[in-house]
């Protein structure tokens, strides 16, 4: 599986140790992340990556800023992207059983060091479980593309 990671100048510090955490789950880490002190902007490098993701360039992208919510909004603006904003591993496994999600964006600076490695090791490592979530994904994908999600039937 190949996992693209960014980040603005506040998720430098934890984007490393996450560029760890996927290379020692044996996972290949394509990266778009920032390096210096100068500030990024957390939109430009999470429409990097997201696309990245979108275009099938890669299979899932951790997205890592201050708080994790602005990478999470920005991303998610992108068709085809489910971003999920985790802050524990149980979301990070629902985001992944449930939702499908195929980014997570991270907080640099609200999630410790040993925090952060349960996530993403849980996040990568869950997939989805389908079945009746699968029904849900498919509304979410309707959204998307301007449909009323009410109005969709989808066979299981």
């Amino acid at each position: 599986m190949k996992i693209v990671v960014a980040n603005d100048h506040r998720g430098r510090d934890a984007v490393e140790q996450v560029k760890a955490i996927i290379s020692q789950l044996g996972f290949e880490c394509m990266d778009c992340s920032t390096a210096g002190d100068q500030p990024v902007d957390y939109p430009d490098t999470a429409y990097i990556a997201a696309n990245v993701v979108a275009n099938k360039e890669a299979d899932r992208a951790v997205l890592v800023c201050g708080t994790g919510i602005g990478m999470s909004i920005a991303a998610n603006k992108v068709k085809g992207i489910r971003a999920a904003l985790c802050y524990d591993e149980l979301a990070a496994q629902l985001s992944r059983e449930h939702n499908d999600a195929n980014v997570l964006c991270l907080s640099g600076d609200l999630i410790g060091s040993a925090m952060l490695r349960r996530i993403v090791e849980t996040w990568l490592t869950t997939d989805f479980v389908a079945g009746r979530h699968l029904r849900r994904v498919k509304k979410i994908e309707a959204i998307e593309s301007g449909q009323d999600p009410r109005d969709v039937t989808i066979s299981q």
